[in-house]
């Protein structure tokens, strides 16, 4: 079956591809039950062999289900079909089906030259929605860049992508030296270039940068080499767009650069914070930065005010050595004896407070609040259960093959052994299935070296090699194998081959009508010659000048017959 031709879950007509990405590829589709286009996102074939890869994609449709927007794509279903490969290998590839957009890509857009302010402002305006939507739905965005944001005939702007990001940075946490990666490092904020932990405001960075390319054509940071781009991210300052394109107003500049703060708490906390400044820039508005109060806290950190004028008197009465200004003492000087009290109560309380913290773990004091996950790996799963379940932690079992790890055993935990986490989190068991099951192929009518080569290729041992009368395979051909070919069999078993002897083991056909051995014979590969006996009756066969047993194929017989 053809790719144009495949039918999802009985019901999605996959048509042509319209998008290829990282991790996954997307199609045109239609969705049969309802009669209305959609777009289907098919995992890659070669990342869908990995357990990992399916859950994340799995995850990521759960994610983007929860968002109801519209200036988000809707997710409508998912799901995985099973599919055979040319070797007849099945494997079980995820699909997402979602909302058909009828637009352009913004990095298209883009492509054809800097956007007007207005537009610029209108897009981001957009984008800027969709994210105050997944913040309040405490989802982070993570890979926000022009090929992730659609805009539609009619100008509606659509973010799509919600979690794939997340299934990016679980497997590949690096920032390495290729392509791929490149596109997305020249949108990282610093946190992401320098690994951190990222939250909402690192969408807000990397729309600043969107933002920036559509007003001047190109993104803030270029290089050769993803490191160099991620590296200007957390070291270089951006220049203002309006010096590569004298149309962008200073006001617009002001609130590109306030986004493309190095320091996430200097730029916008929040979308919605983004979206006023931006429309306030766009009316030509200088944005008016909020001043620290002066009852606040740290005014008067380490009893100076860091707001105070360096010149004013306050400052120099506080900061200068010369200060002739001191108090007047009112008291006399306590006893000496009263002192070295004091100290030594100091003293004792100190030494005290350091017992008790080298004590701190035997006291236990996050008892309920937190554990560390146990060493369950090469435990079967229900003892691995037991032993999570005295922590308070919740295993769920995944299956994966595993050649090292016996069958039923656990292979690994996520998190690992050792970490700590919150009492009743759920904790990924993978349990091994045994090694990987793989189809045995249908090598009929393949030469023995062909099939032998084909049996290798996949992990099998070759066998026995029998011999077997047959009638329409060549000498050396394989008839058969055992276990028979669909059969789903664990890497690394043995394949026995039949194989054709060149040979045809001739019947006796004598006694029998005349129609009857004809049609024996030539089904066997023989040629028969018929010689009619006008000296009896009744179309029986007489006599065969081949005797019965094994002769070679498509050989010559000769047959007497009744036609009296």
């Amino acid at each position: 079956m053809t790719e144009d031709a495949r039918l999802l879950a009985g019901r999605y007509q996959v048509g042509k591809l319209i998008g290829r990405g990282g991790m996954a590829d997307v199609h045109e589709g239609t969705d049969a039950r309802l009669g209305r286009r959609v777009a289907i996102k098919l995992l890659k074939p070669s990342l869908a062999i990995d357990p990992n890869f399916r859950l994340l994609f799995r995850e990521e449709a759960q994610k983007a289900a929860r968002m109801a927007h519209p200036t988000i794509v809707r997710v409508y279903d998912a799901g995985e079909e099973t599919v055979t490969d040319a070797n007849g290998i099945e494997t079980q590839l995820p699909f997402i089906v979602m909302e058909y957009v009828d637009g352009r890509l913004l990095k298209d857009i883009i492509a054809d030259g800097p956007l007007s302010p207005q537009e610029a402002v209108r897009i981001a305006d957009g984008m800027l929605t969709a994210l105050e939507y997944s913040h309040r739905a405490l989802l982070v965005h993570r890979d926000i860049k022009p090929g992730n944001v659609m805009v539609t005939q009619n100008g509606q702007v659509k973010v799509m992508d919600f979690g794939i990001a997340r299934a990016v940075s679980d497997n590949s946490a690096t920032v390495a030296d290729t392509s791929a990666v490149l596109g997305t490092a020249q949108y990282f904020s610093p946190e992401q270039a320098k690994g951190e932990t990222v939250d909402a405001r690192t969408d807000l960075y990397s729309t600043g940068v969107v933002l920036f390319e559509m007003l001047t054509g190109r993104p803030p940071f270029r290089g050769d080499r993803a490191a160099a781009v991620a590296y200007q991210h957390i070291s270089e300052a951006p220049v203002a767009p309006g010096t590569i394109n004298p149309k962008v107003p200073p006001a617009l500049d002001a609130v590109v650069l306030h986004s493309l703060a190095k320091d996430k708490f200097e730029r916008f906390q929040t979308a919605s914070e983004f979206r006023d400044e931006l429309k306030a820039g766009a009316a030509g508005e200088m944005p008016v930065r909020k001043a620290t109060p002066a009852n606040d806290f740290s005014s008067t950190l380490f009893g100076v005010n860091p707001s105070a004028t360096a010149g004013s008197e306050a400052a120099l009465r506080q900061l200068s050595s010369q200060n002739t200004e001191r108090a007047v003492r009112t008291q006399n000087r306590p006893p000496v004896a009263w002192i070295w009290a004091g100290v030594a109560i100091m003293a004792a309380v100190l030494i005290a407070l350091a017992i008790w913290v080298v004590n701190l773990p035997s006291l236990n004091l996050t008892q309920g609040l937190s554990v560390s996950v146990p060493d369950v790996v090469n435990a079967k799963y229900d003892d691995g259960v037991d032993t999570l379940g005295k922590y308070d932690l919740v295993a769920s079992r995944f299956d994966v093959a595993s050649d090292d790890v016996a069958e039923g055993l656990i292979v690994r935990t996520d998190p690992p052994a050792g970490t700590t986490v919150a009492a009743t989190q759920a904790i990924k068991v993978y349990v091994s299935s045994g090694p990987a099951t793989v189809t045995v192929p249908d090598l009929s009518g393949q030469s023995q070296d062909a099939a032998t080569a084909a049996l290798t290729d996949r992990g099998f041992e070759i066998g026995a090699v029998n011999k077997e009368n047959s009638g329409t395979l060549a000498e050396g051909t394989v008839v058969s194998t055992s276990p028979a070919a669909g059969t789903a069999v664990k890497v690394g078993e043995t394949i026995d081959l039949v194989v054709s002897s060149g040979l045809v083991t001739v019947p006796d056909v004598r006694n029998q009508p005349f129609n009857t051995a004809i049609g024996t014979l030539q089904e066997i590969g023989l040629t028969v010659n018929a010689i009619p006996d006008r000296n009896c009756g009744g179309q029986t066969v007489t006599g065969q000048d081949l005797a019965p047993g094994e002769h070679p194929q498509r050989s010559t017989i000769s047959i007497t017959y009744c036609a009296g």
